[in-house]
């Protein structure tokens, strides 16, 4: 069960090899023996699984078993789940249990998958290290002496330790694809609004979004058909007839116009990580790709602009956590102002505060013009560069981070020097388009990734695009030495 896609779970289900409580028990005893040494889950109920594996495999008794019908699936402590610890990472809301089921969760339910269990992150999704949890680091599976990336390393550690064989994730500046990139995993950012944010604990709105995290993009097409769709009860969420993801994934490539932007490969980018990249072309090529250069003149501008635009929806949407409506509450304090100051001083972290006040500041009066209304000119200039590298190709290539996993306390003490892991997909998130990282190479023994971003609604052609790559080489298939 251990090195099966979920194509192949399906089917071993389908053909009785074994049962969704047995599959089940396999993963639950992964995490037993693995999780104290990674850290990669927050939250695990045996029983509450168990439960659902056993009416997964009455579903799958019933014939009316769906591709994901019976497999278990990391869930990222940002999404409500009724009856589950929902803590997003943090001591604000380390007592609440959701009392109802986001949409991601809903429609995983709905097809019969089994709920690991929570998975570790950031705290409200803010980091690219997974250092600023309240449940402690995350540690990378290929080295646990540094990080997955952020702020899904939790999914990203328990998929690339074989604690769970895919999981959810969200990313709001490229938190599925740096931790995909940095433990050895493909992951998805599909365009903003084909995922519904409903029951996703907020963090920048016009930012955030829900995606896969597994070993190849065949099993992430399998997780989108599950995933995307519109969904009424979030106004961001797109009105567009569902696809099926794995349709089109063997198509041939041949012809494909890939652009490689030169601006992401300039000072700042490890040259073995260039040099990968490059590996990654020159396979490409093979296949019958074109390469075509092109430019993004204004993707140096994507993180102060992000770093203005994302903080100011964090000060807007973390306002409602105050001590009174739910989760932490300070102990002793003497009036209604003493509470509140209180309660968020001792229940937010260092980087959630730091975020809440560069958000405020740049909302202020006097400054909104100078910094956010700047911000939000700028981001559309961002979205034009992308527009005008569509004109002449496909798809664009480059990068997902510009080095492999760092040692665990390298960067925290710097906080620019930590917002830079992003440099290559926050510009993504600001465009709203759809990013996909995969495997490319190793180096030190330690995993890189190729970063794929597709022009709107075109995750079809991404996954396609990178399961190509994949038939033709084996990075997705490596496993860390001390987790096979």
């Amino acid at each position: 069960m251990l090195n099966l896609s979920l194509k192949e779970l399906s089917e071993g289900l389908k053909e009785k090899k074994f049962s969704s409580v047995e599959l089940t028990k396999f993963f639950l005893n992964r995490v037993d023996l693995h999780n104290s040494s990674i850290n990669a889950f927050i939250t695990t109920d045996k029983d509450k699984s168990l439960a659902m594996a056993k009416r997964s495999d009455e579903i799958i008794k019933e014939g009316n078993q769906n591709y994901l019908t019976g497999i278990p699936i990391a869930q990222k402590d940002i999404f409500c789940a009724e009856g589950w610890k929902t803590s997003c990472g943090s001591k604000m809301l380390d007592n609440f249990i959701a009392p109802y089921d986001s949409t991601v969760i809903s429609k995983f339910n709905a097809v019969g998958a089994v709920n690991l269990g929570k998975t570790n992150m950031d705290e409200f999704a803010m980091g690219s290290s997974n250092e600023t949890s309240f449940y402690g680091n995350v540690k990378n599976p290929w080295d646990i002496k540094t990080v997955p990336g952020g702020s899904s390393g939790g999914s990203a550690a328990a998929v690339a330790g074989m604690l769970a064989p895919a999981a959810t994730a969200t990313d709001t500046g490229g938190s599925i694809r740096q931790p995909a990139s940095l433990c050895g995993l493909t992951g998805l950012k599909p365009t903003y609004g084909l995922v519904s944010r409903y029951g996703m604990i907020a963090f920048a709105s016009s930012l955030d979004q829900a995606g896969p995290m597994c070993h190849s993009a065949e099993d992430c097409a399998a997780m989108m058909n599950v995933m995307s769709g519109h969904d009424p009860k979030d106004s961001t969420s797109i009105q567009r007839e569902k696809e099926n993801y794995l349709t089109d994934i063997n198509n041939p490539i041949k012809g494909l116009k890939i652009g490689v932007p030169k601006e992401f490969f300039s000072e700042g980018l490890d040259p073995q990580v260039e040099k990968i990249i490059e590996q990654g072309i020159s396979e490409y090529k093979k296949l019958g790709a074109e390469i075509v250069e092109i430019s993004l003149p204004n993707n140096h501008l994507s993180i102060p602009v992000y770093y203005v635009i994302a903080p100011a929806e964090a000060s807007s949407n973390l306002s409602r956590y105050d001590g009174v409506r739910y989760g932490y509450r300070t102990k002793e304090y003497d009036d209604l102002m003493d509470m509140y100051c209180k309660t968020r001083e001792e229940g937010f972290g260092d980087e959630v505060k730091r975020r809440i006040m560069i958000g405020t500041y740049v909302l202020s009066a006097g400054y909104y013009d100078a910094y956010y209304l700047k911000a939000q000119k700028i981001r559309r200039l961002i979205s034009e560069d992308f527009k005008k590298a569509f004109e002449k190709c496909d798809v664009i290539l480059g990068p997902s981070a510009p080095s492999v996993a760092f040692p665990i306390g390298d960067k925290k003490e710097d906080p620019l020097k930590m917002y830079m892991q992003d440099v290559y997909t926050i510009s993504t998130n600001l465009a709203g388009l759809p990013g996909l990282s995969m495997p490319g190479g190793l180096m030190n023994n330690l995993p890189v990734g190729i970063q794929l971003i597709g022009n709107y609604f075109t995750e079809s052609k991404l996954l396609n695009i990178a399961h190509i790559f994949q038939t033709n080489t084996n990075w997705h298939n490596l496993t860390p030495e001390e987790f096979k």
